[in-house]
């Protein structure tokens, strides 16, 4: 893509980025050095959480959005998992129920208390046990409260009912590990991306494949839909190792409408998108720049606008959901950066640039708000309906007065289409088998060490005890 501007008449054509001063950052915040392609890092109205680094088990952080500040190194953690944690997600209708995964092969949905944590949480109010390897996708459905998607290292997604605690659905049609996962706006369709280089549109329930695309030329990563656009974007790789990103139409997967490249780094493009004001945000992994685009129902179809850039790279980004913007300041879009090397957590505003103070009608349409659509069971049952909307202007305050009801349920071997998710194992890769063995010489080692020692103290004490005989006292 040329780097120059195409300028042309737009409400978003000056929108810049403007970064937190220091005391509204959050510092001192020992960040996963994790290398899974996520972001680390889940943000809605009331609380940020981060993947930290830890040992012996996963844990995250839940902070209070005005603690900012300097972060105390024994501030309480979400420790429950056993192994590292690779995904975190918030309900999107409840603002204190969170979701997470993680390579223990489980799904954890916390509860976390009015103010945040006061000391750390190692009790999740639901475990969900059906994948049978390591868990790196979660993803809450758009419009019905309580269905949790989660897709792990055994190539499945399951589809879980939160009333239950059960799995209800599996979508089995990958072949390898899914990259990524991504709602149309009424929930009714499901886009993935997976590594054996296919893009697919699933109807979620029936499991069935409605498009796919053999991405030979470009190798995607990332899909995001664009809102009820019935378009979806892409980024990838091109086949000469370049960032690209491609167009597509959602009943057309033969062919992209529409190819770019962006630049020759190496980091992965993550996709943002806001259906309210069409705007289509490009950040990669380790870079420090924001690119920001318009996107058009006609050709080109992708404007760019501008770039936001910072000398400290990201390690991931969260992103604040429409009702927690300062619509005051005319904020149209907030990410929370992970900066790994400083320990620090960015908040980067994205502002349309206008003098007066009053609400902006224009750049605030009605936004999905924190109501459900639909139930579980209607959900289930085939119905689809779109999001309930609201104003900023008179409810972008108002919470939500659903809580959370955790099923209690036996532990049992989970079934579902009549297979036995447990039992039904795929083969192991081989990068999984090197890690086994990695992890098992390393035990070794560290239990040899331990014999030394123990050697060590048990020949100290029979040098003491022969001392002890040969002393004066004693003859």
């Amino acid at each position: 893509m040329s780097w120059r501007p195409q300028y042309r008449s737009s409400k978003f054509r000056n929108v810049y980025g403007k970064v937190a001063s220091r005391e509204h950052c959050f510092d001192g915040i020992p960040i996963t050095k994790n290398v899974h392609d996520n972001h680390f890092c889940a943000v809605n109205a009331r609380f940020l959480a981060i993947v930290t680094e830890s040992a012996g088990g996963g844990s995250f952080l839940v902070i209070p959005l005005e603690q900012t500040g300097r972060i105390e190194p024994n501030y309480p953690k979400v420790c429950g998992h056993q192994g590292n944690v690779l995904d975190i997600k918030w309900n999107p209708f409840i603002e204190n129920i969170i979701a997470s995964c993680s390579e223990d092969t489980s799904v954890r949905i916390w509860e976390i208390p009015e103010g945040g944590l006061k000391r750390n949480m190692t009790e999740a109010v639901l475990e969900l046990y059906g994948h049978s390897r390591r868990v790196g996708l979660v993803e809450w459905h758009p419009t019905t409260n309580n269905i949790l998607f989660s897709a792990g290292y055994d190539y499945k997604v399951l589809i879980w009912n939160l009333d239950i605690g059960e799995p209800v659905k599996m979508i089995d049609c990958h072949t390898d590990v899914i990259l990524c996962m991504s709602f149309n706006t009424d929930g009714s369709l499901l886009a993935t991306t997976c590594k054996d280089k296919k893009l697919r549109v699933v109807e979620p329930r029936s499991g069935r494949v409605l498009q796919e695309a053999s991405c030979k030329n470009h190798r995607v990563n990332r899909v995001v839909f664009l809102g009820s656009t019935k378009r979806l974007l892409t980024t990838g790789v091109s086949r000469w190792n370049t960032r690209q990103i491609a167009l597509w139409d959602q009943e057309d997967l033969s062919m992209p409408l529409i190819e770019e490249e962006i630049d020759g780094l190496s980091g992965l493009l993550f996709p943002f998108y806001d259906a309210n004001t069409h705007m289509l945000y490009l950040a990669g992994k380790g870079d420090g720049n924001i690119r920001y685009y318009e996107i058009g129902s006609e050709k080109p179809y992708l404007s760019y606008l501008m770039e936001f850039r910072s000398p400290a790279p990201q390690k991931g980004l969260g992103v604040m959901p429409k009702h927690g913007l300062d619509v005051s300041a005319c904020e149209v879009f907030r990410f929370y950066k992970l900066i790994t090397l400083k320990g620090l957590i960015e908040p980067i505003s994205m502002i349309v640039p206008r003098r007066s103070e009053t609400y902006q009608e224009d750049i605030y349409p009605m936004t999905p708000g924190t109501e459900p659509a639909l139930t579980p069971d209607e959900w289930l049952s085939g119905v689809n309906r779109d999001p309930i909307l609201m104003s900023l202007k008179e409810g972008y305050k108002k919470t939500s007065k659903i809580v959370f009801k955790a099923p209690v349920r036996e532990k049992k071997s989970v079934v579902v289409n009549g297979i036995d998710l447990l039992e039904n194992v795929p083969p192991r890769t081989e990068n999984e088998l090197l890690r086994m063995f990695f992890r098992q010489q390393d035990e070794i080692r560290r239990l040899k060490d331990e014999l030394s020692q123990k050697d060590i103290r048990i020949r100290q004490l029979q040098l003491e005890l022969k001392n002890l005989r040969n002393s004066p006292k004693n003859n």
